[in-house]
């Protein structure tokens, strides 16, 4: 074995913030941070868009959707408090608070008013139906 193999890599400023300084990473009392972008799966049929967007551990009220002719843009947050102590006076609190969003444009007009959204599980399930004429025509070249 080459003993010049680097086995991960290494980031000694990295290393240096996480010990002298942990308070700059901010993370989330209960599980995982939300990811920087939304991850998402859509799916085209003849009259409509699916889409899939996974967003867990965001209450539904935190989750706002807008459609803009062909644009969907999602926006989450995120909050979570962590509180110990009982009776009498507060010994400890914490909070986290985070956003993500994430804006794609699809290839037909949305029909604003015929959509759907339903969020269940952590999965935020979008049916996005087009707009009548909106389909795209292919022309021939004489």
């Amino acid at each position: 074995m080459n003993a010049l193999t680097r086995h991960r890599s290494h980031d000694p400023f990295e290393d240096f913030f996480r010990e002298m300084a942990p308070a700059f990473f901010v993370r989330p009392l209960h599980g995982d941070a939300l990811p920087s972008q939304i991850r998402i799966d859509i799916d085209e049929r003849d009259d409509a868009f699916e889409v899939h967007a996974e967003i867990p551990g965001v209450k539904k009220e935190d989750i706002q959707i807008d459609l803009d002719g062909n644009v969907l843009s999602l926006r989450a947050e995120l909050r979570q408090e962590d509180r110990q102590g009982g009776e009498g006076r507060m010994l400890r609190q914490e909070r986290y608070y985070g956003a993500v969003s994430r804006t794609v444009q699809l290839p037909a007009d949305i029909d604003e008013s015929k959509a759907k959204a339903r969020y269940e599980n952590g999965v935020l399930r979008l049916t996005l139906p087009k707009k009548a004429g909106g389909r795209t025509q292919r022309l021939a070249i004489e």
